[in-house]
Parts: structure tokens; C-alpha cells; sequence
């Protein structure tokens, strides 16, 4: 008997349970958080369904609906172009069907987010979680968990925000540099409204993520669901944005598989 093949292990321990599919996705909606920013500028549109018919006379046997959302509402992938340090490289329609399949490395900071909603990553961070758990996966995701998927039902709760601006936790200057240009990962993913912590537009360089990785080619994705249940090390992150032609994002489902047992 030939040895099975990998998809066919694949198939065989998701079917059996050996492999658990953890959905990291935000459920999209009218009632998703969207970002906010200063007025003087454009605003992304929260989620909208318009139906054409719904078992009627606009069509007696099917039901089916318009929507208009924003590129960058809800979960969703920012490709290169979405800054303007990647304005010349990758949309979200280019990107390679190889990058949408990746490892992942999963850094937990909720306590620290609990007690300090600006928490910053430094690079020390992340070393002392590198010489516990190994390196970064070369071509993978770090993933960066604060507990903030449970504020996702308020839009309130989870900009957070007072007359400073939000307040959410995320990376500091230094290491979103470093992730970027030094780090072997292909992208940053996280459970806030976007992959810069609240108080980035202040930093130096503003927004440091955005800046740094999409102009390192890199990609981010946002406000994920469930990081709890990944390991720190072993996850393999399925992330598949539509593939909007010129598109600087997309709404995405994102899944994790995960070996149990």
C-alpha cells in the first residue's frame, strides 16, 4: 500500500477532528465596528445589505441581496497598496495564492491589554516569546492576541476612544520597523479595528504599521476572532480576501487549523 498522500492526511484529520478549523472571522454586518477617523477626511462605509428578492415577484425561487461595505470593514486583508509607502506594489487581487496559506505565530497580551488599553509590543517582546517558543515562522503570520475580539459587539467599546482618540493596543514604532524589515513573517494580523494601536497617529512615523509593512511588502490583517484558541506555535492560517482588481483590501474569511489531540 502506498503511504496517503499530505492532502489526503489533510482531508482524512479534518474529517476525523484530528484538525480542528477555528474561524477567525468577524461576523459582518450593519453592527460591525467601523474606524473612525478625524472628519476632514474620507470614512469608510459600515456594512450594508439591499435585497433584490427574497422568494417573491422580484424572484419566486431565490433569495439574494446587494451589499456595499467598505474594502477595510470588518475582518479583512490590507495588501501593499493600502499605504503609501506600497503605492506601487501588490493590491489585494495580486497577491499570491501562496501567501493566503500560511503559519502562525501567536503572541498573547491580554493581561497587559486588560490593564493598559495603549499596551505597546516591543521588540523585547517578542525575543522573550522567540526563546520560549522558537522562531518566527519564516513566511508566516504573527498574530497578536489582547482580548480584544470581546469589545466587537460596540462599536463604543471597541474604538475606545475619548478626546485624545482610541485607545487600543498594538505595536510600538521600533517593533513594527522591525517585524517589518527584520522579521521573517509576511504579515501581522490582529483582533483591534486596524493593525496600528490607538494612539499610532501620534507616533513617528505615524501609523508605523501601515507604514512600515506595507512598504516592506507585507500585509495585515484585522479585527480576527478567537485567538484563543491557537496555540502559540502550529496554526496554520487560511486568510482569503476577494480579489478586488486594484483593490488596496477586502473583507476576508479567515480560518486557523489546528492539530488537536
Amino acid at each position: 500500500m502506498p503511504e496517503p498522500s499530505v492532502l489526503a492526511a489533510l482531508v482524512s484529520g479534518l474529517r476525523g477532528g484530528s484538525i480542528e478549523v477555528v474561524d477567525l472571522t468577524s461576523p459582518l454586518s450593519s453592527s460591525t465596528p467601523v474606524i473612525q477617523l478625524p472628519p476632514q477626511f474620507g470614512q469608510t462605509a459600515v456594512f450594508e445589505l439591499e435585497e433584490i428578492s427574497r422568494y417573491d415577484d422580484r424572484g419566486p425561487a431565490w433569495y439574494w441581496n446587494n451589499f456595499r461595505s467598505g474594502e477595510h470593514t470588518g475582518t479583512h486583508f490590507d495588501a501593499p497598496n493600502h499605504w503609501v509607502t506600497g503605492k506601487d506594489l501588490a493590491d489585494v487581487a495580486s497577491v499570491p495564492a501562496r501567501d493566503l496559506i500560511a503559519p502562525a505565530a501567536v503572541l498573547d497580551f491580554t493581561d497587559e491589554a486588560a490593564e493598559n488599553p495603549d499596551f505597546l509590543v516591543e521588540i523585547d517582546h517578542v525575543k522573550a516569546w522567540e526563546a520560549e517558543n522558537g522562531p518566527l515562522p519564516d513566511g508566516g503570520w504573527l498574530l497578536l492576541r489582547t482580548g480584544w475580539d470581546a469589545r466587537s459587539h460596540s462599536q463604543e467599546a471597541f474604538l475606545n476612544a475619548d478626546e485624545n482618540g482610541p485607545h487600543t493596543p498594538g505595536l510600538s514604532p521600533a517593533c513594527a520597523r522591525w517585524v517589518a524589515e527584520e522579521s521573517p513573517v509576511l504579515g501581522l494580523g490582529v483582533e483591534t479595528v486596524g493593525t496600528d494601536a490607538g494612539a499610532a497617529h501620534s507616533f513617528d512615523p505615524a501609523f508605523p504599521c501601515h507604514s512600515y509593512l506595507m512598504g516592506s511588502d507585507k500585509y495585515g490583517l484585522t479585527q480576527l476572532q478567537n485567538l484563543a484558541a491557537l496555540p502559540p506555535t502550529g496554526a496554520v492560517v487560511v486568510a482569503g480576501p476577494l480579489p478586488i482588481v486594484t483593490g488596496s483590501g477586502a473583507p476576508a474569511r479567515v480560518l486557523a487549523l489546528v492539530e488537536r489531540g
